[in-house]
């Protein structure tokens, strides 16, 4: 049976949910193990550029008084340090993507990368920025991923909202600006040279409100899927500031670039407002590492975006029978 086909997604059964993890301000956090360590990288909140914290079970976490990217690059005014995302290349080299206001038009958001030895940095930012398509509103929430044969690419939202034409998350009044999740491949070698254009495995629709955003790609074995790989990419849609903001995902079994066409979205949310008993408001910017077992995403603090605190737990894909299930400090949210 194909993955693509069973994959569907129903409210989460109202089961208990410790958390959040941390309860500070942590928005977009992105996680990455290395050693057996588990790390995580968040917007910036007014202190670091890219704060961090640590975890050697990914379920307890401790925020370092630390700063991974204590430079931004030369391209960028310094200026609203988004939404980071950590890497390693199969030579150890670790890649940090973030986003940032761009120098040369400080409305718009950018995304560039910076590299370092050792997963906490700190990162030596790339002069240039990686993407920054200003005419289409810029970009931003980039993610790292390194397919099964070495390729490395990079998912990022394009930022249509941006240059829309006001109301919800200034994309809520037609004609709608499109908000694309855009996928380019990168060189293996340093993580953030260009190879080819970027191709769009997403947009929105009606159902997501004025954007997606916040792409995280994953790939899951499956035997019926073409090359043998079923890729997942977990998403948000709406707006951040208010409660219909989610994570959902949409999924290809035709390769990485789902042969051109856009991945099939599930049929409903993965998480939204409600989620476990109303423990979760606004929950969304979900990361998966890279061997799909561990997630965080942030959700409000009460009904307010001011504080968006991160969650943390692991995640089961099972393609024979289309669950993905979530787990976080021994209770299951489970979608099938």
């Amino acid at each position: 049976m194909a993955f693509i086909r069973s994959l569907s997604a129903h409210p989460l059964p109202k089961r208990s949910i410790t958390g959040p993890a941390i309860t500070s301000n942590t928005p977009d956090p992105c996680i990455i193990t290395v050693g057996g360590m588990y790390y995580a990288f968040f917007t910036n909140s007014g202190g670091p550029h890219v704060p961090m914290a640590t975890s050697p079970d990914g379920t307890t976490w401790t925020l370092m008084n630390w700063d991974a990217l204590p430079v931004v690059g030369a391209w960028s005014n310094s200026q609203n340090v988004w939404a980071p995302d950590v890497v390693q290349l199969s030579s150890g080299t670790f890649v940090l993507y973030y986003t940032a206001a761009d120098a040369a038009n400080e409305s718009t958001q950018c995304i560039g990368a910076a590299t370092s030895s050792n997963v906490t940095g700190p990162y030596t930012p790339q002069d240039e920025s990686f993407a920054c398509p200003v005419s289409q509103g810029g970009a931003l929430d980039p993610a790292g991923f390194q397919d099964y044969d070495g390729t490395q690419y990079v998912a990022y939202k394009v930022n249509g909202n941006s240059i829309g034409h006001g109301g919800n998350c200034n994309n809520g009044i037609a004609p709608y600006v499109p908000t694309p999740i855009m996928l380019q491949q990168v060189s293996a070698t340093d993580g953030y040279s260009p190879i080819g254009a970027a191709v769009q495995i997403l947009d929105r629709d009606a159902a997501d409100g004025p954007l997606v955003e916040a792409p995280s790609l994953v790939r899951v074995p499956n035997s019926a899927a073409a090359g043998g790989w079923t890729y997942v990419l977990f998403f948000s849609s709406n707006c951040f500031d208010g409660s219909l903001y989610d994570t959902s995902y949409a999924v290809s079994n035709n390769g990485i670039t789902n042969g051109g066409s856009d991945y099939t979205k599930s049929s409903a949310p993965l998480l939204v407002t409600g989620s476990d008993n109303n423990r979760l408001y606004s929950p969304g910017g979900l990361d998966i590492d890279m061997d799909g077992t561990h997630v965080v995403f942030h959700a409000d603090q009460g009904q307010s975006a001011v504080t968006r605190q991160m969650w943390a737990g692991t995640v089961s894909i099972d393609t024979a029978s289309g669950t993905v299930s979530i787990f976080t400090t021994g209770s299951a949210c489970e979608v099938t």
